[in-house]
Order: C-alpha cells, then structure tokens, then sequence
C-alpha cells in the first residue's frame, strides 16, 4: 500500500513539476555539476521505544552519527536532479527494570538490568526540482525514499544462579553456580517510506558565507518521521574547476514508527554537526 501511494504522488509530482519548469527555473549556469559531501553529528537521543503499550525510556546515550551524501545536477529543466544520502543512528542505553516486558522474543521482568541498542541506518533516494537556482537564492523541492535497515535490541547480561547448598554434616556444601539463560529481543526495522524533501540557501551578501536549510517529512499515516538541518555554509574555494565548503549547523530527527514489525517509537536525535562539501 505504501509503495503503490509513493509512486501515484511520484508521478503527481512529476507532472505538476514539468510544468513549473517551464516558468520559473532560472539555471545559474549550463554544466553538469557533481556534489560530494559528508557530516560528523554529535546525537542527544531522548524518548521511548517498545512494544505496544509498554513504551520504556532506555536512558539512550549520546552518540557521534555519520551522514555521506552524493548530488548529481544538470541544466535540463524537465529532468530532476538526483540525490542519495547515507545516515547511521546508533545509540545505546541501560536501565533496571520498572514493570514486565516483552520485547521481540525475550520476556523481561522487574529488577531486570537491560541493555538497549538501537542500531539503524537509511539510505534516502531524492529525486528534485531546482524551482529557484542562482547564485543569491535557491530552493529545491522534490521526493524521497528512504529505505530504512538495521535492527532494535533489547537483552539482559548473564547472571549467575544462586549455587545449591544442602547440610553435610559437620559443614554445610553448595554446589557450583551455573549462568542462567540470557533473554534477549530483536525487532528489524527494514521499512521504505516515501517523504517530501526541501532544501533552500541564501547568500549572505558579500562575505563568504552561506545560510541553508533542508528537510525531509513523511506523509503517511502508519509512521511519522521528519528529518531537518539548518546552518552556515563557509566557501573556502570558489573556482571554475571545484567549489569547497566548510559547514556547521544543527540537525534534528524524530522517528515515531507506529507498529513497524511490532515496533513503537517516540525518539527524538538532536545536535550540532560540522560537515564538508566539494562540488565539481
């Protein structure tokens, strides 16, 4: 169902946008362009995630998260530009139990001490329209996919059993302490969801610097994601062969899956990032 939503609005957009082109896309320049880029992201994680009606805060740790990201770009108004993006989210966290669980395959009860990982990548596959491009303004509007992948873990440590002692007289003897088994759950979070991308920087005039945002927000009903940056663009080189740009922003990522494979979230990821882009 999804998959069959995101291609009619796919196709929705392609023709309201092969429209607009033909009004008002002012292309700075006539080549092909090739952008490179990457972030180093310092992630704050906070909320909860579980099983239906058993949301726990794991007390998720702050994590350094890595984003990569190659733009190809052209002057031919009717055919959108292509973006793909690669971003990780890893994060992990440890509490003692408050309540019985469940989680995956493993059963958790009180006093239980749990450890949580929360290891997700998604690869987003952008197709957009350059509705404004010149060296001043531009703003981007366009579709992505974004193919989730990885997995959410709950487990808890071994622990030893408390060893069998029974009376032999003169002296009391206890047997050896055994480990007892190790619960743990693992829910996958393989999942493509169709999502409006935005993207618009302005020049500040004469200085080197640049102010960008970008965004991507789903539109489904099942899950509901948003994923949005905003920062400063510095130009260190601007020639005719390769432009080289130093970044520094903040960026924001809110996951609320709604019964992905069993899987209920309400996290938020939040922090500063420095990032590189090199366009040929």
């Amino acid at each position: 169902m999804i998959k069959r939503l995101f291609s009619v609005t796919l196709a929705a957009f392609f023709t309201v946008n092969v429209q607009a082109a033909f009004t008002f896309t002012p292309k700075e320049n006539n080549k092909v362009g090739l952008y490179l880029g990457g972030q180093i992201w310092q992630s704050v994680a906070s909320g909860f995630f579980g099983e239906k009606n058993t949301l726990i805060d794991f007390n998720l740790k702050k994590e350094q998260q890595n984003n990569f990201f190659v733009a190809f770009v052209h002057p031919y108004s009717l055919l959108p530009n292509a973006r793909i993006s690669i971003t990780t989210i890893d994060t992990k966290g440890e509490i003692t139990s408050t309540q019985a669980f469940n989680f995956g395959d493993g059963t958790f009860t009180i006093g239980d001490n749990v450890n949580a990982s929360f290891n997700v990548s998604y690869v987003d596959y952008t197709l957009y329209y350059g509705l404004f491009n010149n060296r001043l303004f531009s703003f981007d509007l366009g579709l992505t996919a974004r193919d989730f992948n990885g997995d959410v873990t709950v487990t808890r440590p071994k622990r030893l059993a408390e060893a069998n002692c029974y009376d032999d007289l003169p002296e009391t003897v206890c047997g050896e302490s055994t480990d007892t088994d190790t619960p743990t759950g693992k829910i996958k979070t393989d999942e493509v969801l169709p999502m409006l991308y935005a993207a618009t920087n302005i020049s500040l005039p004469l200085t080197n610097l640049s102010v960008f945002a970008q965004g991507d927000f789903s539109f489904v009903d099942d899950h509901s994601i948003s994923d949005y940056q905003v920062g400063l663009s510095y130009d260190l080189n601007d020639s005719r062969v390769v432009d080289f740009n130093v970044t520094l922003g903040y960026r924001v990522v809110k996951i609320a899956f709604e019964d992905l494979n069993n899987l209920y979230t309400d996290l938020d990821f939040k922090g500063v990032f420095v990032g590189v882009i090199t366009h040929f």
